[in-house]
């Protein structure tokens, strides 16, 4: 049985979708905090075990009779790691034979701006230390946030205005991703694997808005800022300072290249061509 964690979440819900199409119900658990939103899981004969990465006595429950965990990012991420290392104790303890992590696909952990995507790496250092098989899947920024970077269709009369520079990022769908993890959660795997899954090139804001200039008629202008002047209009939109300062990081790690990688992991998972920008825009778009 595999059991899936965060499993109401949007990546959640979207590899628990893939597997239905590959594997019978029964062989799949769904390890939530709110039973009430798993109602779709139940109707389609989804085992539910209730739980919390906090609670031990939860988790225990929940791993049992479990042969593979896709552990997939909990979203406190002050208390991320802590969480996951409870999550990986209990795993080992209910004699799990193989535990999956959802990571992050950044160039060089140690010169991160955001330091909290740190934690994504420690995690990793923990499952491998714990002996168990593992799969980590290092995963790409979804294109699907990329309304949310731009302002969504505010983007066609303010343009883009990020101080993320010339930098590049190799964007896929998050609902491929989801297909992609699926897809390697039922196959047979020797020993322990580390997919990078990127889109089959990297996109620049530019890109991005050369892109949806030709889908929507309208002219649409990247225009890179500046950091500070960036987060003092965070601050002006009513945003935390803390959480300024975090978005701007994150930014800046994009500016600075941690997410131009191009893998082809995520197509061989596929086995097809990941969608491209111009294609993933429409979709998300709906243009």
């Amino acid at each position: 049985m595999i059991l899936v964690t965060g499993a109401t979440g949007q990546l959640g819900t979207t590899v628990i979708h893939h597997l239905l199409q590959k594997i019978p119900p029964s062989q799949i658990a769904a390890f939530v905090r709110d039973e009430t939103k798993a109602a779709n899981l139940i109707k389609q004969g989804v085992t539910i075990r209730i739980g919390h990465y906090d609670d031990i006595n939860t988790l225990n429950h929940a791993m049992q009779g479990i042969k593979t965990l896709l552990l997939i990012a909990g979203t406190d991420e002050e208390n991320r790691v802590s969480q996951h290392q409870n999550v990986v104790n209990t795993a080992k303890k209910a004699d799990v034979q193989r535990i999956a992590y959802t990571s992050r696909a950044l160039k060089d952990p140690a010169t991160l701006v955001n330091q909290l995507m740190k934690g994504h790496f420690q995690t990793e250092d923990y499952i491998k230390a714990s002996g168990l098989p593992y799969i980590l899947f290092r995963n790409i920024l979804y294109m699907d946030a990329i309304p949310q970077f731009v302002g969504g269709d505010a983007v066609f009369e303010r343009g883009i205005n990020l101080p993320a520079g010339q930098a590049r990022v190799a964007l896929a769908l998050r609902n491929e991703m989801g297909e992609a993890i699926a897809n390697a959660l039922v196959t047979n795997h020797e020993g322990s694997t580390t997919y990078r899954l990127t889109g089959s090139e990297s996109y620049s804001f530019y890109d991005i808005a050369a892109a949806l200039t030709n889908l929507s008629g309208q002219s649409v202008v990247y225009s890179p800022s500046e950091p500070a002047t960036f987060e003092t209009q965070l601050i002006g939109r009513g945003l935390s300072a803390v959480m300024a300062r975090r978005i701007t990081g994150f930014i800046k790690d994009i500016a600075n290249g941690q997410e131009d990688l191009v893998s082809p992991d995520l197509e061989r998972l596929l086995g097809r061509k990941p969608t491209t920008l111009h294609e993933g825009l429409r979709l998300l778009y709906t243009l």
